[in-house]
């Protein structure tokens, strides 16, 4: 089974685990702050990402120095679910962010854990590995952080727009909140900034490749048009000419108009360029133009 766009680039953000204590516990604090559960009852991360089950644990011992209590084969088939239910664990998990099991109502981001720039690109890669996704730029330009905590999403679009300089978009959706981007610069720039420029490359392949398509395309079309257009000119003067002759009027016509019908007749499929060319002596474009327009304007009013 290929692996999609998406889960491409977190394998890609994968690769560059955290060496700095500070920088582990700001991203297990992303992960946890988006993944699927992270209450006083118990945390759970479910993931279909092999790199990104492969580093949790990992990371959850470097910020914690604990282990989870139920966790996965890495070659299970589908989602991988990783599991915490000791309420001493969770207690000191979230201890460690500045918030109490039993007493925190509504969890949000503690910004001293990520006041160093370090510490906020490892916040927002955890975000992105737990909460976020990338479409196929092939399909379309759509990326996005989804968290079930209305502060959280808040306090990281304020987040972002700080280190990028930029903001997502924020909706709601199902009880959450949804950050996303539709632009695929922006969308190249986040993922550049997360540690996925070959992601971040491809979203700007892909948009060169739209954008050389849409050119072709919309040069064959002009240039459909302008052979539509040369046909039916070409089969109105054929037509006038026609006209002329059966009237008996076109062996009386000057020399010029005579040598211009006889070339368009032999010529059904040359362009105005081509004809001016065969002319003796050879003229100009619109020279020739007028005097196919000529026989047009003869042949009209010889019917009329």
């Amino acid at each position: 089974m290929a692996i999609s766009f998406s889960a491409s680039a977190k394998a890609e953000v994968c690769r560059a685990v955290p060496h700095k204590n500070c920088c582990a516990l700001a991203e297990c604090f992303g992960i946890l702050l988006y993944c699927n559960a992270f209450t006083a009852d118990g945390i759970r991360i479910i993931t279909e990402s092999r790199e990104f089950a492969q580093i949790l644990p990992e990371l959850f011992w470097r910020a914690f120095a604990l282990e989870f209590d139920s966790f996965p084969s890495l070659a299970a088939p589908g989602k991988l679910v990783f599991q915490i239910t000791d309420p001493d664990k969770i207690g000191e998990i979230m201890g460690s962010f500045g918030f109490h099991r039993l007493d925190t109502v509504a969890l949000h981001v503690n910004l001293p854990l990520v006041e160093e720039d370090c510490c906020k690109a490892a916040f927002l890669k955890g975000a992105f590995l737990a909460g976020g996704s990338v479409t196929d730029p092939v399909k379309g330009y759509h990326m996005e952080l989804a968290t079930t905590h209305s502060s959280v999403a808040r306090e990281t679009y304020a987040l972002v727009q700080e280190v990028l300089e930029f903001a997502p978009k924020l909706a709601g959706r199902g009880g959450g909140q949804v950050l996303y981007f539709k632009q695929s610069d922006r969308i190249s720039d986040v993922l550049t900034y997360l540690g996925a420029p070959v992601a971040a490359m491809g979203i700007m392949t892909a948009r060169l490749e739209k954008e050389l398509n849409n050119k072709v395309n919309r040069r064959c079309n002009c240039d459909d048009a302008n052979t539509s257009k040369v046909v039916e000119a070409a089969q109105e003067q054929l037509s006038a000419i026609r006209i002329l002759r059966e009237r008996g009027m076109l062996e009386h016509l000057p020399q010029k108009l005579r040598q211009a019908a006889a070339a368009r007749e032999t010529n059904p499929e040359s362009s105005l360029t081509e004809l001016a060319a065969m002319m003796e002596p050879p003229i100009t474009k619109p020279a020739m133009n007028h005097r196919l327009k000529k026989l047009v304007e003869m042949a009209k009013e010889a019917v009329t």
